[in-house]
């Protein structure tokens, strides 16, 4: 089984990123972009712009190598200076198939962007726990791995050999990441929730463990073992970062698991119920509708229909 927790959730929510675009620019522009209706994100890979964002007092300056991630339906304004009128990126974009553009001759600026894709139904376990915006400074620590990303993106994207397309797939998703593992390091004090666990290296230990066997009805004294702090230390410093007790984080995430099984799966709800560390159908039926309003089946039948 798994003991890495973060890739449990990327897969969960099927977290996908993909570069689309990008632009280069010379002289003085500025160019807006709309809400994005997915995460978007963006990297520079020449020079500088100043990039305003919907919602926020001030505009931030983002350098060569600096990625930043909008995770909130806002729109934002990348410009050579501020107070520079924007064109319209629907319009700059505009055409058949185009995904590169130029403002000016091109020589100082240069962007690439795209957009991470997550699973409809599941996607909000991510989606919800991410700030508004993350800004990775290219100067920091956590951002060294970016140069290289950076660079072998680009070069795909210029290149015409095989598999590129997949190449160039596989380099943002480990962009991304790297984003979310630089948030983790360098950000301020999170809101509580499992995201703020990964990173707390003190109860990350019995988060491991729970994704790791999820059916096993974990003990409190076990868990608090593992992290190596007393049961009573152990379930407030648990209860403060995560947002829960460790018996209701096991329990959602078992019900998050069911609820993709239910959605995706053939097994009858008895074996997921045995699966899931239940000592009887009923067990987890109760469970399961304590936690969705809804019993395994009409679940089950519900999201089927609507796929449908």
């Amino acid at each position: 089984m798994s003991t890495d927790p973060f890739s449990d959730i990327l897969r969960f929510t099927q977290a996908q990123s993909l570069v689309t675009g990008g632009f280069s620019a010379g002289g003085e522009w500025a160019i807006r972009f709309p809400p994005p209706s997915s995460i978007k994100f963006f990297a520079v890979v020449n020079g500088g712009c100043w990039v305003t964002i919907e919602g926020e007092p001030e505009p931030t300056w983002f350098g060569t190598g600096d990625v930043g991630l909008i995770t909130a339906p806002r729109g934002l304004v990348l410009s050579s200076a501020v107070g520079v009128t924007p064109v319209d990126a629907m319009a700059v974009f505009s055409g058949s198939g185009k995904s590169v553009a130029m403002l000016g001759d091109g020589q100082d600026f240069a962007h690439i962007g795209g957009h991470v894709l997550l699973d409809p139904a599941s996607g909000r376990l991510l989606a919800d726990v991410l700030p508004a915006w993350i800004h990775v400074d290219a100067t920091s620590p956590q951002a060294a791995s970016f140069r290289w990303l950076l660079a072998e993106l680009v070069a795909e994207r210029r290149a015409t050999l095989p598999g590129n397309q997949l190449a160039a797939a596989q380099l943002s998703q480990l962009l991304f990441i790297q984003v979310l593992r630089a948030h983790l390091q360098t950000s301020g004090p999170m809101p509580a929730g499992w995201l703020r666990a990964l990173g707390d290296p003190r109860i990350a230990p019995a988060v491991r463990l729970m994704h790791a066997d999820p059916a096993r009805g974990w003990g409190l004294e076990e868990l608090a073992q593992a992290c190596a702090m007393s049961r009573t230390t152990f379930a407030n410093r648990f209860r403060d970062v995560a947002g829960a007790t460790p018996l209701a984080y096991l329990t959602a995430w078992r019900m998050h698991l069911a609820s993709r099984s239910l959605r995706e799966g053939k097994a009858s709800v008895a074996v997921l119920a045995q699966e899931l560390g239940y000592a009887s159908e009923s067990a987890f039926s109760t469970a399961f509708k304590r936690a969705t309003g809804e019993s395994p089946r009409a679940f089950r039948l519900a999201t089927r229909s609507a796929m449908a």
